[in-house]
């Protein structure tokens, strides 16, 4: 595979994370500008900010977490040459349930809906490594 192919999910996957935490930046500057929410309110991290955004804060700082083993797995898959179709097919599916997720995250916010897409994620994720783990100790 070439990596322009293996690396187009990881790309799309990092568009999401960036859409959305500019997204909330963009709320939040609002809401201190708008003197919904007072500096000190939020200067410890306290979680004083509109529930608004607090959904999409959670929905941005999600990407932050699961993701990483994509990012890892996709660069060492890359690296070893061990991307396949096969790998490329199951780094669009985890993508597209990180969309999904991600969607219902920052709409409805529905958490058994949102916890299905997430589990499903996190299923091929670790197909995904279960996969490069056996090529790596069999074939590499």
């Amino acid at each position: 595979m070439s990596p322009q192919a293996i690396l187009l999910p990881l790309l799309v996957q990092v568009t999401m994370t960036f859409a959305i935490g500019f997204w909330m930046a963009g709320l939040r500057v609002s809401a201190v500008r708008s003197r919904a929410v007072h500096p000190r309110d939020i200067a410890l991290r306290e979680p004083n900010w509109p529930p608004r955004i607090l959904q999409i804060q959670n929905a941005f700082h999600n990407q932050l977490e699961m993701p990483v083993l994509f990012y890892v797995l996709t660069i060492l898959a890359l690296f070893t040459k061990l991307a396949d179709l096969a790998f490329v097919l199951l780094a669009w599916l985890f993508v597209a349930l990180r969309v999904l997720h991600a969607y219902v995250h920052v709409t409805t916010n529905n958490v058994p809906r949102r916890g299905r897409w997430f589990l499903a994620s996190c299923a091929v994720i670790a197909v995904m490594w279960l996969i490069f783990a056996i090529r790596i100790l069999l074939v590499w």
